[in-house]
C-alpha cells in the first residue's frame, strides 16, 4: 500500500457499517480517504472502522462500498460519495422504505 505523500494519490470515500453489540443500533460512516487506489482506500477504512467500532464495543460489520477518485481535492460540494439504485417505488415509498424507517436515531 502506497503511504500519504507518495505521487499518484488519488481522494477516495469509503462507506462502512458499524454494528453495536449492546444498543442493536448499526451506523453508516463515509470516511475520506487519501490513497494510491480504491482498493487501498477500502483497506485503510476497514483498518479504521474495526478500531472505531472496538474503541465502542461494537463491530465492524464487513461491509465497505468506495466512491472516488474524487475530483481534485475535496472542497465545498464536491460529491465525496454516491450509491444508485434502480426501484419502481415513488419518491416517498423510496425514502420511507430506505432512509426514513422510524427506527433512524436522528433529530428533525
Amino acid at each position: 500500500m502506497v503511504m500519504e505523500g507518495s505521487e499518484n494519490m488519488i481522494w477516495c470515500s469509503v462507506r462502512c457499517i458499524i454494528e453495536f453489540r449492546d444498543l442493536s443500533t448499526f451506523e453508516e460512516r463515509v470516511t475520506l480517504w487519501r490513497a494510491s487506489s480504491l482498493g487501498d482506500a477500502i483497506e485503510l477504512a476497514e483498518a479504521e472502522a474495526r478500531e472505531y467500532a472496538t474503541g465502542l464495543d461494537g463491530r465492524y460489520a464487513g461491509m465497505a462500498q468506495a466512491y472516488g477518485p474524487i475530483d481534485g481535492e475535496p472542497g465545498h460540494g464536491v460529491e465525496v460519495f454516491s450509491l444508485m439504485r434502480s426501484s419502481s417505488l415513488d419518491a416517498a415509498a423510496y425514502l420511507s422504505r430506505f432512509f426514513d424507517t422510524g427506527t433512524e436515531q436522528q433529530q428533525s
